[in-house]
């Protein structure tokens, strides 16, 4: 807990975030999200993704994401799988409506 007239680095960090997020709201993170995984595929290219993959997203840990699935089971598949879908979905027909 902070003590009088001082914040801890957490509390400031957070602080910081709630600003920005009520400043520039969720799309400027999705903006730098993008834009820092291009920079870093190109940095580092498909292979690199692909190893990762396999490994789960930990260095060293299992093959074939085994740990993600391990960690957060088949129900978390199937959520970030609709989840992406919906996104495809409304954007297939944001251009729709615009062309």
């Amino acid at each position: 807990m902070a003590q009088k007239g001082k914040m801890t680095v957490g509390e400031a960090g957070r602080k910081g975030g709630e600003t920005t997020s009520k400043k520039y709201g969720s799309e400027f993170y999705e903006d730098i999200g993008k834009k820092g995984g291009e920079t870093a595929a190109k940095k580092y290219g498909h292979e690199f993704y692909e190893e990762i993959g396999k490994k789960g997203g930990l260095i060293g840990g299992p093959k074939g994401g085994a740990a993600t699935k391990a960690k957060y089971g088949h129900e978390f598949y199937e959520r970030i799988g609709h989840k992406g879908g919906q996104k495809v979905k409304r954007l297939i027909n944001e251009a729709k409506k615009a062309s």
